[in-house]
């Protein structure tokens, strides 16, 4: 049954509100034995659209107010909102109100398809809605009204840019409501961090929450309770004060696919100066080059599908071999083989320009699913260590493990939690399974009149290359705008470098030439641009058509490489055709992209070879063909995740036992 009235705001205060409760064995057996079905929905659109036609009719008579009258209103609202909590017929007053507000200083007042969105996410549900139909606005919806009956409200979204962009949007209408914003960057210091936990909506991305919340748990040793708190005032230790959340109330996450599920396979870990052996440096330099002197297949093997590397019974063989001249730090043969280990990996399965860049004699990390610099970052392991040994660079001190949690555990800590996302239903299921989120789709504002142009195959990686120079060109010549989206750094240089050849003025955005991102993404849509980018301009990012674009054709989006997951393609599709806009979009592919080189070689080689891209049957059999691969990446990142899941709650149970936090 629809009712709001289970969110009672009484439940989120207090000492630091979170949600610690674990499954029942029951509930454990029903989530593994019903894997990743998901519960039917329980709100129906007809119920939406009937709340927005209420919210309508609210709106009419607030209309005729003045802002002195409309802030009484605010005002009003406030007290019986804490008082009965978020009863039906206050949440429809209170979604009039942020409508009007948001009329007036945005001059924006959301669709009745927003309204019904911020319903759902008020449900503490994920709200599918396509992208360019307007997410920023309708979490203002939700957010103010929980704010406003005194729950405090995390938005939480994929990186810096939106976090700043999406709280300078919105500002204006929490301003007016009474309602204070915070914004969580990465680079700000502690006392800045805690003044913006404590403002009644925060705007953060989510490896910075869930660091803080890290940060927040080796403050207090353990799960924290009203008692440890006073206990650490009277010691003169700050209690909450010291602390930088104010606990895990309400969060609304943007792009929740990409947050709660893509991001999910790597754990956050906080760590701290380790004990570095004697002689590291020389120790990881020797492991690089042992490493060059193993052979694929005979030495170790590649799953590509979970991105992991096993050694043979030859490769351990060769260690021990190795080991004898190489000194007594490889005496011990868990440590050695280790060590060897991650050294093949930093070699096979680390790229530079799509896991990390070198910038000022320093390995930094790449985002896989944002394409930004992750700024103070490091791999565990000795892996950061022996990528920078295989770089040639002076080698940083080694960090150990403080704390560790991952994202499946922290965001199922929200005591309510909701989401929102253009592309939900593929993980619908595993959103079910791990958060209990269920999925609501929410129509769109206009009839999408999005154009999708078939995909094209070619059989090498230089035939993709002068196919998508000539096809740039062509469009160019018509004044239509493009968008060329490539999977990492090196890809979107190469891009660029050909464009240049062929005479294409365009820009880059990437992680290593993003100081004018708001401007480039502010332009992608004016008549002639060309714009190469990696996943920066992915998600979250409008891209608004300039004067006579419609009459083009509006803008033309081509993806030059398959991701692992569709939702990541639909996603860059989606940057064109927003709100009834013309657009168009395809993918210029070729069968040495990296997707398909984890596949079976000569499986590719057979499809490529007959289907070729040419004709209508090899297109046909060529899509099949990756569509087939795309499933099975995606298939084997969930099951990366679920054993990383499967780790963690046995981490916790056992850390729970011993008495140690995280």
């Amino acid at each position: 049954m629809f009712d709001l009235h289970r969110f009672p705001p009484a439940r989120l205060h207090g000492h630091y509100p979170e949600n610690l409760l674990t499954e029942s064995r029951l509930e454990h057996a029903l989530r593994a034995g019903l894997g990743r079905l998901p519960l039917a929905a329980t709100v129906r659109p007809s119920l939406l659209r009937r709340l927005a036609k209420r919210v309508e009719q609210a709106g009419e008579a607030m209309r005729l107010l003045d802002d002195a009258e409309l802030a009484a209103v605010a005002c009003s609202l406030k007290p019986q909102l804490r008082q009965s909590g978020l009863r039906r017929d206050l949440v429809v007053r209170a979604f009039a109100l942020v409508r009007e507000v948001a009329s007036r200083r945005l001059g924006m007042r959301h669709y009745p398809v927003q309204v019904m969105g911020g319903f759902v996410l008020l449900l503490g549900m994920v709200a599918e809605m396509e992208t360019g139909e307007g997410k920023t606005l309708t979490a203002t919806l939700a957010a103010c009204t929980a704010a406003l009956a005194g729950i405090p409200v995390h938005v939480i979204t994929v990186n810096d840019y939106l976090a700043r962009r999406d709280a300078g949007i919105t500002r204006p209408i929490y301003e007016f409501l009474g309602l204070s914003v915070g914004t969580i960057v990465a680079g700000m210091d502690l006392p800045s961090r805690r003044a913006a936990y404590a403002c009644d909506i925060t705007y953060c991305t989510n490896k910075e929450v869930v660091f803080d919340y890290l940060k927040d748990r080796i403050a207090l040793g353990n799960r924290p309770g009203p008692i440890q708190l006073s206990v650490r005032r009277l010691c003169g230790k700050g209690g909450q004060s010291a602390l930088l959340l104010r606990g895990l109330p309400f969060a609304i996450v943007d792009e929740a696919d990409s947050v709660l599920i893509d991001e999910a396979r790597t754990p956050l870990i906080i760590s701290g100066p380790g004990s570095e052996v004697a002689d590291g440096e020389e120790l990881y330099h020797a492991a690089i080059d042992a490493a060059t002197r193993f052979d694929e297949g005979a030495h170790f093997t590649i799953d590509h599908g979970k991105r992991t590397l096993e050694l043979t019974e030859d490769g351990k063989g060769l260690i021990a071999l190795l080991a004898a001249v190489l000194g007594s730090a490889w005496q011990g043969m868990r440590r050695r083989e280790q060590l060897i280990t991650q050294a093949l990996s930093a070699l096979h399965l680390f790229k530079l320009d799509r896991d990390y860049l070198v910038h000022d004699g320093k390995v930094k990390i790449i985002d896989e699913y944002t394409g930004r610099v992750m700024a103070d970052r490091s791999w565990e392991l000795g892996l950061h260590q022996l990528i920078e040994a295989k770089e040639g660079l002076a080698i940083s001190p080694r960090n150990e493990t403080i704390a560790k949690i991952s994202y499946q555990r922290f965001f199922r800590r929200y005591c309510y939690l909701a989401g929102m996302t253009g592309t939900a239903r593929e993980v619908a299921g595993e959103l079910w399974s791990v958060y209990r989120l269920n999925v609501v789709r929410v129509s769109t504002n206009k009839p999408l009149i999005r154009e999708a142009l078939p995909f094209r195959y070619y059989k090498s990686v230089e035939e993709k290359w002068q196919a998508l120079g000539e096809r740039v060109r062509e469009l160019h010549e018509t004044g239509r705008p493009v968008l060329i989206g490539t999977k990492t750094v090196a890809a979107s240089e190469e891009v660029s470098r050909r464009l240049w050849r062929a005479g294409v003025q365009h820009v880059v955005l990437n992680a290593r030439q993003d100081e004018n991102e708001a401007q480039i993404i502010a332009e992608a849509g004016h008549a002639g641009k060309v714009t190469v980018a990696t996943n920066m301009a992915g998600r979250g990012t409008d891209i608004h058509l300039g004067p006579g674009v419609k009459e083009l054709g509006g803008l033309h989006v081509i993806a030059t490489e398959l991701h692992d997951a569709k939702r990541i393609d639909r996603q860059l599709f989606g940057r064109c055709g927003r709100q009834g806009d013309p657009g168009s979009h395809e993918a210029l592919v070729s069968f040495e992209d990296e997707i398909f080189s984890r596949r079976s070689k000569s499986l590719v080689g057979l499809v490529a070879c007959r289907c070729g891209g040419e004709g209508v049957l090899g297109r046909v059999v060529a899509r099949l063909f990756s569509d087939e691969v795309q499933r099975w990446m995606q298939n084997a990142h969930f099951h990366l995740r679920s054993e990383l899941l499967r780790f963690d709650e046995q981490t916790e149970k056992t850390m729970a036992f011993s008495g140690k936090g995280e």
